[in-house]
């Protein structure tokens, strides 16, 4: 199953950052595909449901995603699935020296005829991996 993953280390403490990033509509200031997100039911714990477009390898995909996972200042995970294709988003946080880690692991399984594109999504993938850092890094830096 293809996948990315990258961790940053921002000077910004962990509860401040895990706001941030587990209000997932978020994603629309960090996430560079993201066109954008809606929260379509919960309150951002476990059960939350999310609707995403975004845009990637020039196609733009509704995803439907929910909370499966709420650990306050830990772990915050969804599942999510659109046309052809299911992800889980997990995103764990660490204090380290006053700051935090935040480790964003993205998994993608293709299904049917999306399995065609695996190759394209490898690459893709490596590409996204480090435009997502970068993007987080930077609105992390500014909070």
């Amino acid at each position: 199953m293809p996948s990315v993953e990258r961790t940053i280390t921002v000077a910004q403490p962990v509860e401040k950052v895990w706001t941030y990033l587990s209000d997932f509509t978020n994603t629309e200031e960090w996430d560079p595909p993201t066109v954008s997100t809606v929260r379509t039911s919960g309150d951002g714990g476990v059960g939350t449901t999310y609707t995403n477009v975004s845009k990637f390898l020039g196609h733009e995909s509704e995803v439907k995603y929910e909370v499966v996972r709420f650990e306050p200042n830990s772990v915050f995970e969804l599942t999510g699935s659109a046309s052809g294709l299911d992800l889980r988003d997990t995103i764990t946080f660490e204090e380290r020296d006053g700051g935090t880690a935040v480790t964003y692991h993205s998994e993608f399984e293709p299904h049917g005829a999306a399995k065609l594109a695996n190759p394209l999504l490898d690459g893709g993938l490596e590409l996204l991996g480090n435009k997502v850092a970068k993007s987080i890094e930077e609105k992390l830096q500014t909070l």
